[in-house]
């Protein structure tokens, strides 16, 4: 009488013994699975992981210290910090790589999303503070446009910090003096202290006047 052919659903799945579990999860998940991954995707799998550790690695301390990692990650991060030739940091990147394979991906790569967009949008916030601080510097109008769209500004002192800054005279090679970064400095707080949403002052351009 002939064999009745083998389902799928009768294919016997491997306990998970004490060597697998101390496999990362894609080589555990693949063996499994019943499947080898190739050198290349192995390879692969190592770079991004280093790749990932060393985003980690760049994160400030106190969202590192939010972060559930294991002990000996975050001691090989704070020796990455300290590291300073190019050959003991690449050595460190590597060994970092080699942790992360037992850690979970996932909540690592979101707390790295979430600074580099949070950094994304300061980077925006100190161009705009730049451009306004230059076209104040540049033209009287700007100054009307400013206390239009900020109207809590203390006006006073926002001329005299232009006026000082306006007869600042530099030197090829010599820093801006005082009144140029006490008049940035004034218009970047005024910025902030704007609550998102209220109106369009936050991301006004006064260059695109409707």
């Amino acid at each position: 009488m002939p064999r009745e052919p083998k389902h799928a659903s009768n294919r016997q799945v491997p306990e998970i013994d004490a060597d697998m579990a101390d496999m990362p999860v894609s080589k555990r998940q693949a063996a499994i699975d019943g499947i080898t991954p190739s050198r290349n995707e192995l390879k692969q799998q190592m770079q991004d992981l280093q790749e990932l550790g060393e985003a980690v690695s760049a994160l400030p301390p106190d969202r590192l210290d939010k972060l559930q990692i294991d002990e000996r990650l975050r001691d090989a991060i704070d020796e990455l910090r300290r590291t300073r030739s190019f050959e003991g940091r690449r050595r460190q990147v590597q060994y970092i790589g080699k942790l992360m394979k037992h850690e979970n991906p996932e909540p690592l790569r979101e707390a790295v999303a979430s600074y580099r967009v949070g950094s994304a949008t300061d980077t925006l916030a100190l161009h705009q503070a730049e451009y306004w601080r230059d076209q104040l510097l540049a033209t009287d109008d700007a100054l009307a446009l400013w206390v239009k769209e900020y109207p809590s500004t203390d006006v006073q002192q926002l001329r005299s910090l232009v006026r000082s800054a306006r007869k600042e005279k530099l030197e090829p090679g010599e820093r801006h003096g005082r009144a140029y970064r006490d008049l940035f400095k004034l218009v970047k707080e005024q910025m902030l202290a704007v609550p998102e949403g209220d109106g369009d002052a936050a991301g006004a351009d006064p260059s695109h006047d409707d």
